[in-house]
């Protein structure tokens, strides 16, 4: 198993620290907005990879936070008149009904800002004992990023280049510009906590440091989050913990590539934010994951205006394939499976090629978009062992399919009933191809592959009857309404 590790710029072969154990958190969602698409990809992105990981057989235990106090969340209690917490509050609860919908499981454990005040109380209080931080008289406290040699190591900045294209907050008592706050005093009407230094409440940084120590200790295997994170939140979060232990913090950095709109950056300010909950109104969620996935997790994914259609139609002609296998299984095609030993030699073989192969390409870092682009062979595949008509190649289909329903269930994929999704697609498509007449056009392609022109031709009719030509080519067939 390899892993790119954005500290070293190269991927490294993952051994954890603690034998087989693994400890693995990710920097969830600030609870300012509702879930966007980028928020969805994320929990997504890290989901895979613990899943994964169990998979490979490691004992892994995934920490996700909520930070339900900042600046943001502040602004918008503010503007609705909702107190912060109870702001926060509700903004989880729905949240955590949009990722129902989406299909991402919970981490093994949630983690809230709100909930860890004493920690990161006594967190910056052992910072400041230890010459890291100062408090003003304010009642801010500052980490001293100077204290720090090691300070720009994962995003290669010296400490001249910090205040590059990052705001800071405006303070006279502060030693340097590029000091970040550990510990924010209170406004008035703001939400706050009592502390040595008075009314505040924690800066963003020390939270996910805080929040780390106390469900793992002083160090982890993987951190993770968007690449935007990388400075100056994961850099900040490097300083503060490691200048507290002494000791490495994380072992593996990994950061997912950001959503773009049409080429451009996704963002509340350009007015181009697309909702998770707006998304699967119209897609289904493994529409969404697979349009997501067939991109390497590292690289940026483009958002145009057909890169969720056209996910939603390659679902739709798998499930077609996987609902001709269906009922060869449930015996609805009249045909009864004798099955050699030599079949069931051949059948597990297929098994296990198909996890073999997604196995090679998830262990070079966690890598879905190869992983994915196999399934158009495998589909492939299938049509041609259904098109045979013998019992032994039925069988060898059926390998396939359960076997891409089990392995590439990881990735979210073919959870659905293939006959109740396909209704779902005809419902929510007024253009979509009835799964009868579907059911045709494949009966006809395997007549086709199996040279049975004559039934080739009988099917073809049909079809004409019921208002829709095909037109085949060397890898496939299309079917269009008249």
């Amino acid at each position: 198993m390899k892993i790119y590790n954005t500290l070293t710029k190269r991927k490294e072969e993952f051994i954890p620290i603690d034998g087989n154990k693994v400890k693995m958190y990710a920097c969830g969602i600030t609870v300012s907005g509702e879930a966007h698409i980028g928020h969805g990809y994320q929990a997504l992105i890290y989901d895979i990879m613990r899943k994964y990981l169990k998979k490979l057989g490691y004992d892994v235990t995934y920490a996700r936070n909520y930070t339900d106090v900042d600046d943001k969340i502040i602004a918008k209690s503010h503007e609705t008149g909702i107190p912060a917490d109870e702001y926060a509050a509700k903004m989880i609860e729905n949240i955590n009904e949009i990722m129902g919908k989406f299909h991402v499981d919970d981490p093994d454990v949630w983690l809230k800002a709100t909930e860890n005040i004493q920690n990161i109380i006594d967190f910056v209080a052992t910072l400041i004992e230890k010459g890291h931080a100062y408090p003003t008289k304010n009642g801010d406290v500052y980490f001293d990023v100077e204290s720090f040699p090691g300070y720009g190591k994962l995003s290669n900045r010296n400490i001249e280049d910090a205040l590059d294209g990052v705001r800071v907050d405006n303070d006279d008592e502060k030693k340097n510009a590029y000091d970040f706050a550990l510990w924010k005093s209170a406004k008035p009407g703001e939400i706050y906590w009592e502390s040595p230094w008075g009314k505040g409440r924690p800066g963003w940084h020390i939270e996910c440091s805080a929040m780390n120590r106390a469900a793992f200790g002083e160090q982890i295997d993987i951190h993770g989050g968007g690449r935007d994170l990388i400075f100056p939140h994961h850099e900040n979060e490097i300083a503060q913990t490691e200048a507290l232990t002494g000791k490495q913090f994380v072992r593996y950095w990994t950061h997912n590539g950001l959503i773009k709109v049409n080429g451009q950056k996704m963002s509340k300010s350009l007015g181009n934010s697309l909702l998770l909950a707006d998304l699967l109104e119209k897609y289904s969620d493994e529409a969404v994951k697979f349009a997501l996935l067939q991109t390497n997790y590292r690289n940026d994914i483009n958002i145009t205006d057909d890169l969720f259609p056209e996910a939603e139609k390659h679902l739709h002609e798998f499930y077609s394939t996987l609902n001709v296998v269906d009922k060869i299984m449930n015996g609805f095609c009249g045909m009864e499976l004798t099955i050699s030993s030599d079949d069931a030699i051949r059948a597990a073989e297929i098994a296990q090629k198909v996890d073999s192969e997604f196995n090679e390409c998830m262990s070079d870092d966690f890598n879905t978009a190869l992983a994915l682009s196999n399934l158009f062979g495998y589909f492939k595949e299938i049509k041609k062992l259904l098109s045979v008509g013998k019992s032994g190649e039925w069988f060898a289909a059926l390998s396939y399919a359960v076997q891409i329903r089990k392995t590439y269930g990881l990735l979210g994929l073919f959870q659905q009933n293939a006959n109740e999704y396909l209704a779902w697609y005809e419902e929510k498509n007024v253009s979509a191809i009835p799964a009868e007449v579907q059911a045709i056009a494949e009966e006809r392609w395997a007549a086709r592959t199996n040279k049975d022109w004559a039934k080739s031709d009988e099917l073809r009719a049909k079809l004409a009857e019921l208002g829709y030509t095909v037109k085949d080519s060397k890898t496939g067939y299309e079917l269009t309404k008249n």
